[in-house]
């Protein structure tokens, strides 16, 4: 079924789009379905009228789900392990405390926005999720504050600096897509990236936390709830063991900057050691010891508590594989390519061009590295006959755009929502417009500072 109603063919794949988000929202917020199940229901219906052959509706889905999976499922395996690890030791209570007695409980969100921007720096956002969560809920409890107003301006934290901050790799691809030069794209990052963070995190998180009261989910908060109240590890130790896996890949992505080619051997040993998944093993094994065996636990201990971790996230997993299915049969269906169509026809700046362009693949497929990614490659040849154009704000609007309105084909979505045990309703509410906030506000910022660079 190609087209409906004798709209063209790009049209009516949007509006099975929005049949299908429908579909999948009502379904599990007013009946209660389970989100995995309707993700891969809502997945194969929108596959099956946008016209793709059966077959290749599973095909997507199956390859949708592992592709998602492949790396995610370790990252959040071994980073609840640290988080447990932080959360026995009395590690997460001790960077609380700390935070909290620094900062003072009134001014103790906007220690969170920090410490989300620094460790976003050179992770991916679910990596950063997984490495903050156990500290959000411990600060959350301890400061008796909503666990929104603690966890909003983190995650507004990594979230900004995933969009528009290099080294991370997503504006990275802009970055090279676009020869832009990379110290003026830093500085005007974070011209535009620390108010924005500010605007969508402390203050936002703020007012929503006032509003919407959410508890963590009992089991994750039972495993990361303090197993011991004195006697707690050094601030140093613990802060060394959490920034751990984010030094490593910090290295990885300063040694691929300097040497991009991967010429020498001590540049590959870097980007090896700097990948996530080997930065949080690394992460881990060290934990194992900083935390646990220097801590008095036994080797039964350690193995306890690595294996029970595990179980609560079963379902977080499948979840966030099920928003990847969704993902990818939009992507196989056509509706990005739809979507990247009807934004290359518009005529405008081509600082809101780049912006809009990401911003609608970012909806279609849910995806902000797919959106900056697919957007770099429609915007650079507009780029190109655009002469005097300022090539780094760009890139900053293409990152402000692969932020916008993450919803139900976002993992991160999935993510969001069972760690901060909401409801969909309330995971757009929250979620979805802080992420809104960073996009438009960022994108705002990025149309000022064009006025004066």
């Amino acid at each position: 079924m190609s087209t409906l109603f004798g709209l063209s063919h790009n049209a009516t794949l949007l509006v099975w789009t929005l049949i299908a988000i429908v579909f999948l929202i009502v379904l599990i917020s007013k009946y209660k379905w389970n989100p995995f199940i309707t993700l891969l229901i809502s997945a194969l219906m929108l596959g099956l009228l946008a016209g793709m052959k059966p077959a290749d509706v599973i095909t997507s889905i199956t390859g949708g789900l592992g592709g998602t999976l492949g790396t995610i499922a370790i990252v959040i395996g071994l980073g609840t392990m640290l988080g447990k690890m932080m959360a026995e030791s009395g590690g997460a209570e001790r960077i609380a405390t700390t935070l909290v007695d620094r900062f003072g409980v009134k001014r103790v969100h906007w220690a969170m926005m920090i410490v989300g921007f620094i460790v976003g720096i050179p992770v991916f956002f679910e990596v950063g999720v997984i490495l903050l969560i156990p500290i959000i809920f411990t600060v959350a409890r301890k400061t008796n504050m909503s666990l929104l107003q603690i966890g909003i301006p983190i995650l507004a934290g990594l979230s900004t600096v995933h969009g528009l901050v290099p080294p991370h790799p997503a504006p990275m691809i802009a970055i090279e897509a676009f020869s832009a030069d990379l110290g003026k794209t830093i500085l005007y990052s974070l011209i535009v990236g620390i108010p924005t963070a500010i605007i969508a995190g402390p203050l936002f998180g703020k007012f929503i936390g006032k509003r919407i009261h959410t508890e963590p989910p009992a089991e994750l908060a039972e495993q990361f709830a303090t197993k011991k109240s004195n006697n707690l590890p050094g601030f140093g130790i613990t802060l060394f063991t959490i920034l751990l896996p984010v030094i490593l890949m910090l290295i990885g992505s300063i040694a691929n900057i300097v040497d991009p080619d991967a010429t020498s051997g001590f540049t590959v040993f870097c980007e090896f050691i700097g990948h996530e998944i080997i930065a949080l093993l690394i992460s881990v094994v060290f934990a194992l010891f900083s935390l646990g065996f220097s801590r008095g636990f036994n080797k039964h201990d350690i193995s306890r508590f690595t294996s029970e971790c595990l179980a609560p996230t079963a379902t977080i997993i499948l979840i966030i594989g099920g928003g990847g299915a969704f993902k990818q049969v939009l992507i196989n269906s056509g509706v990005g390519n739809a979507i990247a169509e009807v934004a290359t026809h518009a005529n405008i700046n081509v600082i809101l061009f780049a912006w809009l362009v990401a911003a609608l693949i970012r909806v279609a497929t849910g995806s902000a590295t797919v959106a900056m990614t697919t957007a770099a490659g429609i915007v650079a040849p507009v780029l190109a006959l655009t002469p005097g154009a300022n090539i780094e704000l760009v890139v900053l609007a293409t990152g402000a755009g692969s932020l916008v309105l993450s919803h139900v084909n976002d993992a991160g979505f999935w993510m969001i929502k069972e760690f901060f045990n909401m409801s969909v309703s309330q995971t757009l509410k929250t979620w979805t417009v802080m992420e809104t906030l960073l996009s438009v506000v960022g994108l705002i910022f990025i149309l000022l500072l064009s006025t004066v660079v």
